[in-house]
């Protein structure tokens, strides 16, 4: 698949932009064809439907599913800007995507190679070529920023910087 990674990771960026817009933490996802082509974009959007599915990651392999009227959304790539946790890596192997390529590692959830590497476990009938690290520096700092301005905020209401739970 020759495919401009940096291009679809700039798409992923402006959907997390958005989604930190709306107060949601800014993760953004692009699914392409094999040709390069974006089929679905998302970003993360569990605060607003009040569901906790509703990372970017699942968003955009529900719009593809869609396109494609299929739930096997092969020969495609996930473009995501934050290593997916256990339940997006799950539907992106269930979806059959072809390639995960992803910005910042998540040491506290990842499972495309920081705390799991589930879409290379040999166990599984399907496995995902994974390109960690692509813009990894410009996804970090719109989620780092994302979090100091929230704690900022929260110490001015509360006089305490710990960001609480979502409310």
């Amino acid at each position: 698949m020759a495919i401009d990674a940096y291009y679809l990771m700039r798409e992923a960026l402006r959907e997390a932009e958005k989604g930190g817009a709306r107060g949601e933490v800014p993760v953004g996802a692009v699914l392409s064809d094999r040709h390069g082509e974006i089929v679905a974009k998302a970003h993360n959007l569990p605060v607003t439907l009040n569901d906790p599915t509703a990372h970017a990651e699942i968003q955009v392999l529900r719009s593809a599913g869609a396109f494609y009227k299929n739930y096997r959304i092969t020969d495609t790539v996930l473009v995501v800007t934050l290593e997916p946790c256990i339940m997006c890596t799950g539907a992106a192997l269930n979806a059959r995507i072809s390639q995960l390529i992803f910005g910042a590692f998540d040491p506290k959830h990842g499972a495309a190679g920081s705390l799991y590497h589930i879409p290379g476990d040999h166990r599984l009938n399907h496995r995902i070529d994974v390109t960690p690290g692509i813009m990894a520096a410009s996804c970090r700092k719109l989620l780092q920023d994302f979090f100091h301005r929230r704690r900022k905020d929260q110490f001015r209401i509360t006089g305490c910087g710990e960001v609480p739970k979502w409310s």
